[in-house]
Order: C-alpha cells, then structure tokens, then sequence
C-alpha cells in the first residue's frame, strides 16, 4: 500500500510541472502582445504599461528613427526635400517590402519619405541612408546617437531599415517605452503625420512609365477616429509591432505595442488601447505639435471597408474581439497580410 502510495505521488509530481509549463506556453503563445505602452503625447505621462521594458526587434518600426534623422539634416540645411538621390545597386537589391528602386535612378528626398513611411519601403530607407551620411554604417551611428540623446536606454539600431541580420550580424533592438518616446518627439519637432497620415500614394510619378501605388500598412487609419500614424512592422523573429497615434479634439495620445503573434491581434489591442488612453487623458492636456489636414487622414480610399467602432459593452458581456480585457467590441472584417520590414 505505502508503495503504491509513493509511486501514484512521484507520478504526479512528474506530471504537474509539464501541465504548468504547458499552460504557460499557451498562455504566452495567446497573449496579444510582448509588451505595451500608452502615453498622453503632450506631457509624456505614461497612461499605461504592460512589460514596457521588454527588449525586442521592431522590425520597420525602426523607420521612425531614419525618419528623424533625415529630418534633422534637412532642419540643419545639409540637404533639402528636393535633394535628388541616386540609387544605388545596394538599394536596389534590399529585400523585403519596397519600391523596387533600380539602380540609377534619381528621387527627390520627399518622395523617398513618402515611400519610407507608407509603403515601409526598405530600398528607400538605404538610399536614404547614404544620401544623407555619407554611408549606411555612418547613419546608423547617427541613428543610435539620437537614441541616446532621446533617452532611449534599451535601444541600439544596426540598420535604416529593421529587417532581420545577415549572418553575422546584429539585430535592431529597442523596447515599447523608447518607441513611445521616440514618437513623442517627432510629433513634437517634425511633420511626420504630414506622411504617415497618408493613404494611398503613387510613386515614380513623371520617372516611370508604371508608378506604384503604395497602400499604408497601418489599418487604423481611417478606421480608428483620430489616427493618424505613425508606423507598423512585421519580421518573424520581431512579430507583428505598431507605434500608433491619435488626436482627439486638443488631446493626442500614442500607443505602441511589440511581439504581436497576429495582426489583426495587434490591431485590435492597439484599437482597444487608444480608446483606454483617451478616457485616462488628463482634461488639462493639450497637444501643440503638427496636427495634418482634417482631410488627409479622414478621406477614406474608394476601395476602404467601413470604419471599425470601438463600442462599451453591456455588463456580463464579453468582448468579441481577440486580445481585449472585456471594455470594448472591436472588429476587422478584411484580411490584413503580414509584410516584412
């Protein structure tokens, strides 16, 4: 009997931590994101944060930085937004979402802006990157300068771009809290939502016989009520990331979340998140950076589905959305494809 006893105890003992482990990996394989943060854009208060020092790649979030770093040389007079950029055969050759620049071409620095933050174009974000240092590996010193001088503690950038490290090299790192702050100071220095509030787009327009017509990877806009950025990414190893804003009457909040396993995951929380910031917004806050024309966000493409609502839900019910805490009902009827880089 004591032996049966002792045998039928080792047996589950041996059972429960594999049960314990298992769960934890669904658990974690379910969660909506690998960290979160929301903050009021025009104080820098952080409304909310789940894990929001969690260190991972952002895979084309990482443009926000190129961004910024153009626009710092076009603030100092070292180039302008009509500064002609020679494609390169190492632009042309970057894999990945793009413009499919050839080598030889010429673009103005305005328009490969354009293809950087709406199309997350990789090819634009290396031309880009010589054009204005000199050499990727010197922009990409001045990408993790600014970082640092940003206070961005747990972020160190290897490339213009975010996508994943050839063999032998580093990836692009950074956490929920830096992107927050990095966004926070280009909606306050910069006209960043001049761009990343657009659309739809041509590109090559009067240079190819054959434009591309670039559609926005961030499915908020025109969907979720003042959005209007910033930036969206995808790699396997970094997940589905987004760095989101919106202007809601004087108050502007951001919101940006890492490691997403889905996207429709991803854009959902964020859409629940957005909401949760604009009730916890302090009254007295009021945003006094570049706002874009009424129009630029609000006109909806012909082919657009209807925009989402973010409605309170009854006591008792549940939300129908995957990756809300019960708050709100939130829903994506289209298909949103996943896009490296």
């Amino acid at each position: 009997m004591r032996l049966s006893r002792l045998l039928l105890f080792v047996a589950i003992s041996s059972v429960l931590p594999a049960a314990a482990f298992a769960a934890r990996k669904v658990a974690e394989n379910t969660r909506a994101y690998k960290g979160a943060i929301v903050m009021d854009a025009a104080s820098g208060q952080v409304l909310f944060e789940d894990h929001a020092d969690e260190v991972g790649p952002p895979a084309s979030v990482t443009k926000l930085m190129t961004f910024l770093i153009v626009q710092d040389h076009i603030a100092a007079g070292t180039i302008t937004l009509k500064t002609p950029v020679t494609v390169t055969r190492e632009d042309s050759k970057i894999g990945g979402t793009q413009v499919w620049l050839k080598e030889g071409e010429v673009f103005p620095v305005e328009e490969l802006l354009y293809a950087l933050m709406i199309q997350s174009a990789n090819d634009a974000a290396n031309a880009l990157s010589h054009a204005v240092a000199g050499s990727r590996e010197a922009f990409v010193g001045e990408m993790n300068a600014k970082a640092h001088e940003l206070g961005m503690t747990h972020t160190t950038f290897h490339s213009p771009h975010g996508l994943p490290p050839a063999r032998g090299q580093s990836p692009d790192l950074t956490s929920p809290r830096d992107l927050a702050i990095l966004a926070r100071h280009l909606l306050l220095h910069t006209d960043i939502l001049r761009y990343t509030s657009v659309r739809t787009r041509s590109f090559g327009t009067g240079v190819r016989l054959q434009p591309v017509e670039m559609r926005n990877h961030n499915h908020l806009l025109g969907r979720i009520d003042g959005c209007d950025g910033l930036k969206t990414g995808f790699t396997n190893g970094a997940g589905f990331c987004l760095a989101a804003t919106a202007q809601r009457g004087n108050h502007r909040i951001i919101v940006v979340v890492m490691g997403s396993a889905e996207a429709k995951v991803r854009d959902l929380k964020v859409a629940e998140l957005i909401e949760k910031g604009f009730a916890m917004v302090p009254a007295n806050s009021a945003f006094a950076g570049y706002t874009p024309p009424a129009s630029a966000a609000a006109a909806p493409a012909s082919d657009a589905p209807s925009p989402v609502t973010a409605a309170p839900l009854s006591p008792g019910k549940k939300a129908e959305a995957p990756g809300t805490d019960g708050t709100m009902t939130v829903k994506f009827t289209d298909p949103v494809s996943p896009k490296k880089g």
